[in-house]
């Protein structure tokens, strides 16, 4: 039987610390949105997330008492991966735009699931094939198959997390020792596809167009038939959609060293829509300054240690599998979002972990980190 140790005090603080101050920053940012646009109380948004949290932390005490090596088998693989393919097109259909189920009491965006599901799949089946992952027939093609139809899905709703997904399987399926052919193919297959989803949806190609040519200018020189521009100018529901990345960057330069104080901000005064929830990193640097930006950073930075290192100590092959596809999934997240937030990046509606609004985000988030802290504890 695995000796168990102690629990990783240090990362179950930074995820407690982390939580904290989302749930400080959301209050800081949501306030005036909930008073103003929704006539509700000050803390309307902070209860619902308090909310989530406690649903949040339950779920990840549970899954650190859950034996990981449970997690292998057929039905857990199969079945968590099932489960988010049937509520992708679900959430399609009930709600269009956002692509949630609603609950009554709350909201769910299924995409969020995706993440730990794809990794509790991808560590089952390249544990059950290791000796044969370059098997094309009976390993690759299969597994194409399965998680093509799980990032079709996912980007019908949300690129931005299907680009998640696709980074946590290419690095997952590289440690795995997948021959590089494979990996030159799936990555330009990765590519092709998001390209076709950006041009297929006109407010995406307009996101990166104006992203690398503000102006126009390149696109004016270049579309000889003239028809891009009309298209993606058409296709837009506000008419500046680089607004929110302009706003975000004035918030995060205004901070300077040491921000204007908290909840002394001035562009989550609906200069900067979803300041609570996509954007929440620009007012954290707008009131907390480069102090506080840099400590979330840090925050990520210990989750990211402390995941690779279960990773690189960790000697069963499932456990080895989760705890990267874990860290990879939440850290390249984090990534994405203060990209976007720094203007580095097209905007894309992705929550930054732990620390957005947002209930699905975030009790998926806690719901992995207690496999990661579980597999700390018992991988010995």
């Amino acid at each position: 039987m695995a000796k168990r140790i102690s629990m990783d005090w240090t990362l179950f603080s930074v995820i407690a610390a982390m939580v904290a101050a989302g749930m400080v920053m959301i209050y800081s940012t949501s306030s005036i949105t909930a008073q103003s646009l929704y006539n509700k109380q000050p803390y309307y948004f902070l209860a619902s997330q308090f909310a989530w949290a406690i649903i949040g932390f339950t779920a990840l005490l549970i899954m650190r008492r859950f034996p990981f090596r449970r997690l292998q088998r057929p039905a857990w693989a199969f079945g968590a991966i099932g489960v988010v393919l049937f509520l992708l097109p679900v959430a399609y259909f009930v709600d269009p735009r956002h692509r949630w189920i609603p609950l009554g009491i709350g909201n769910v965006q299924p995409s969020e699931f995706a993440k730990p599901a794809l990794v509790i799949f991808l560590a089952y089946f390249l544990t059950w094939r290791a000796n044969a992952i370059n098997d094309a027939k009976f390993t690759l093609r299969p597994a194409a198959l399965l998680l093509s139809l799980l990032f079709l899905f996912v980007a019908m709703s949300d690129l931005g997390t299907a680009v998640v997904l696709g980074v946590v399987a290419v690095v997952t399926f590289f440690v795995a020792g997948l021959d590089r052919k494979y990996l030159f193919l799936a990555g330009g297959m990765a590519t092709l596809c998001i390209s076709v989803a950006i041009v297929a949806a006109p407010y995406r190609l307009r996101r990166v167009v104006e992203m690398v040519d503000p102006t126009y200018e390149l696109l004016d020189k270049y579309d000889f038939t003239g028809k891009i521009k009309p298209r993606i100018l058409s296709s837009a529901t506000v008419s500046d959609t680089g607004y929110q990345a302009r706003q975000a960057k004035i918030a995060i330069g205004s901070g300077g060293p040491l921000g204007l104080g908290l909840m002394h901000g001035r562009q989550k005064h609906f200069f900067l829509p979803e300041s609570h929830t996509d954007f929440i990193y620009a007012i954290i640097g707008e009131e907390l300054g480069l102090w506080g930006a840099g400590a979330v950073l840090f925050g990520y930075f210990v989750i990211i240690w402390r995941g690779l290192r279960i990773f690189l100590l960790t000697p069963d092959e499932f456990g080895r599998y989760l705890a990267l596809g874990l860290t990879v999934a939440i850290g390249f997240q984090a990534l994405i979002n203060i990209t976007v937030v720094l203007g580095l990046g097209p905007t894309k509606g992705i929550p930054l972990p732990m620390i957005s609004y947002g209930g699905s985000s975030l009790l998926s988030t806690l719901f992995s980190l207690g496999i990661l802290l579980n597999i700390s504890e018992n991988a010995g």
